[in-house]
């Protein structure tokens, strides 16, 4: 599993001519990042007289991240195994017309799961960027530019999946699947880049 890996060691996967881990996984693991860092935001706010009225709201942030950080730190293997289902099933045999049916209907299901994932970490990432707004403003304001990062870091693992969403998505022929996912990414990466701005500027008015 990759996220059996050390740092190193999955760095130099990443720099090896094997297609996965790939920028899915990458992009989970820019997710896990950006969770991670703003878990430790609020967790150095926790406790600390200055920020006693907003304690009980950064113990149920941190807590939230750190949830949403398990998961991510799944999906980094779970592009790669999404990846690795596609290529099976374009190795499935195709001599007879029954091979060549079953083999189609394979590669579509299986496309569709590969879209399905990445578009899974988008959407759990773009569900954190209301909270990492919240700790970068509320939270300790020694770490705000952690939060910062973090924000940065999601909207990397957002917008890095929904390519892989969208890549995947010229190959599948149901078209109401396709159209649904589209405009779900499009919203998704309109707004990801919006709220990332608004912690960019806000971070700006702080120095």
């Amino acid at each position: 599993m990759l996220t059996e890996l050390t740092i190193k060691e999955f760095i130099h996967k990443v720099i090896s001519n094997d297609p996965v881990p790939g920028g899915g996984s990458v992009s989970a693991f820019n997710g896990a990042l950006a969770t991670s860092l703003a878990a430790m935001v609020a967790n150095l706010t926790i406790g600390r007289k200055k920020y006693a009225e907003v304690n009980e709201v950064m113990e149920d942030l941190s807590a939230r991240f750190e949830e949403l950080a398990r998961q991510l730190i799944i999906d980094v293997d779970r592009d790669s195994d999404a990846y690795n289902r596609v290529f099976a099933a374009f190795k499935l045999p195709k001599e007879t017309e029954e091979e060549k049916n079953i083999r189609s209907e394979a590669i579509q299901k299986e496309t569709k799961y590969a879209a399905e994932v990445p578009m899974e970490v988008a959407r759990i990432v773009h569900s954190i960027l209301p909270m990492i707004d919240v700790v970068a403003r509320k939270g300790n304001s020694n770490a705000v530019t952690d939060a910062c990062v973090a924000m940065m870091c999601a909207r990397t693992a957002i917008l890095g999946a929904l390519l892989n969403v969208r890549i995947n998505l010229t190959s599948i022929k149901d078209e109401k699947f396709v159209k649904e996912m589209t405009e779900e990414a499009d919203m998704i990466e309109k707004t990801t880049i919006a709220e990332e701005q608004k912690i960019l500027d806000y971070v700006k008015t702080v120095f």
